[in-house]
């Protein structure tokens, strides 16, 4: 075959095809015989019909079949001699059956960028001891113990601090009830009744908590504040907001005391020292998680801001709607209209395109460092993976392959496996730099 590839910006290349005719003819008289051995034709015992016969009764079977084994055997071929990565072969434009018995036809091909792996083994990463502290495991049965709490009722003084008062409120903005003034629902904002709000801080909004206290039971009072410019209902930025608030009850946090009573309540009969035993292995299972995650992070970031190269755009513009989609879905859980999305569309396709570039880049980068390295994820290993989701949802594992394998995602699932065992060998290879505190991480 006479195979001629254009490559051109963006990861696509031009694939030029001409198949001369002595392969066309075999590959024809090939397919002919074939239909020949199989075919039921009135008048003839299986098999021993006439080439001309099959020929004239199987004529656009035959076509197809040839175009499609000689556009096979030209990608195969291409792939070969080239040395071409190539994601997507596209259709056959053009494809010609010419007077010389020739076949010709081209493809536009999406082809795998070209990386230039910087240095991956012994990369410096920043992370702190994975040790948990008494102090850390305090914490954790405090948390425990403020599950369990009980509450008992307050009637002898004002609120305070710390205490948890019970409230009814509504709001008013600009003089109107809040949401009459916004033309629409302002959520738990346009008031409650029987409202539980501990006092301090981060409770409700910056302020409120402190012209709570001060307050006796039955007693009301206004309270203006200007809501802050980072709060999910843009309306509202900056604006003030007046709550108009009755203080319905107050309580205190009744904590049971931590001893081997509490233990057996909260893990069925263990000890305490067993529970401490078990929240300090629940923190370092946690904390291992995080610091993983931080370090993956820091890799990711070091071969972002060392290597470049082009993108395919199909792929890039996929990505970037998916990343997009997940961030309007955010937004609508955080409480953003649609008026409000449709307002940052601009904003919010433009984060989602550096963050679809980023991942990306990542992707094809391990997997280039998984091809070096020989790494692979055996049939085996795809299998038991993919029982161990279906075990975990309850779900039938043939059934669940089956599906997946039906709806072609068996082939990301492979990828994003080889990918999870790239970082592992680059995170093997790196060099640990021991910080002594541990990094916060945010939820992508």
């Amino acid at each position: 075959m006479n195979i001629i590839v254009e490559k051109q910006p963006n990861c696509l290349a031009t694939l030029r095809v001409e198949v001369p005719s002595d392969t066309v003819s075999t590959v024809r008289a090939k397919i002919v015989t074939g239909y020949a051995s199989q075919a039921k034709i009135a008048g003839f015992r299986p098999g021993k019909a006439p080439k001309s016969v099959i020929e004239k009764k199987f004529q656009g079977a035959i076509g197809e079949e040839l175009e499609d084994r000689l556009v096979r055997q030209a990608f195969d071929e291409a792939l070969r001699k080239e040395a071409l990565k190539v994601l997507n072969f596209g259709l056959p434009q053009n494809l010609i059956h010419n007077s010389d018995g020739t076949v010709t036809f081209h493809a536009q091909l999406t082809l795998a960028p070209e990386v230039q792996l910087p240095n991956y083994k012994g990369i410096t990463v920043k992370a702190p001891s994975t040790e948990v502290s008494d102090t850390e495991v305090d914490a954790q049965l405090e948390g425990l113990r403020e599950r369990f709490a009980d509450y008992a009722d307050i009637e002898d003084r004002a609120a305070e601090s710390g205490d948890l008062a019970v409230i009814d409120f509504s709001s008013s903005l600009d003089g109107q009830p809040l949401e009459e003034a916004l033309g629409k629902p302002a959520g738990y904002l346009a008031g409650r009744e029987g409202f539980w709000l501990k006092l301090d801080d981060s409770s409700f909004l910056p302020g409120f908590a402190a012209e709570i206290a001060g307050l006796k039971i039955d007693e009301s009072k206004d309270i203006a504040l200007t809501i802050p410019e980072d709060f999910p209902l843009a309306d509202l930025r900056g604006r003030e907001v007046v709550f108009h608030v009755t203080l319905k009850g107050l309580k205190q946090t009744v904590l049971p005391a931590l001893d081997d009573e509490f233990a057996g309540k909260v893990t069925g009969g263990k000890t305490l020292e067993e529970l401490r035993s078990l929240a300090k292995r629940q923190i370092e299972v946690e904390k291992r998680r995080r610091i993983d995650d931080h370090k993956v992070n820091q890799i990711v970031e070091h071969f972002n801001s060392l290597v470049e190269f082009e993108l395919p755009e199909d792929l890039l513009r996929h990505e970037t709607q998916g990343q997009a989609d997940a961030l309007v879905e955010r937004g609508m859980k955080s409480g953003m209209s649609e008026d409000e999305i449709n307002a940052q569309q601009a904003e919010i396709f433009a984060t989602a395109g550096d963050q679809a570039r980023t991942n990306l880049k990542t992707n094809f980068i391990l997997q280039e460092i998984a091809r070096i390295e020989n790494i692979a994820v055996s049939d085996n290993e795809l299998i038991n993976h993919l029982a161990m989701i279906a075990q975990s949802r309850k779900q039938d594992p043939k059934k669940f392959i089956k599906e997946l394998q039906r709806k072609g995602r068996l082939p990301g699932i492979r990828n994003s496996m080889l990918v999870g065992k790239a970082i592992d060998f680059v995170l093997e290879h790196a060099t640990v730099e021991e910080i002594p505190e541990e990094p916060t991480t945010t939820d992508e």
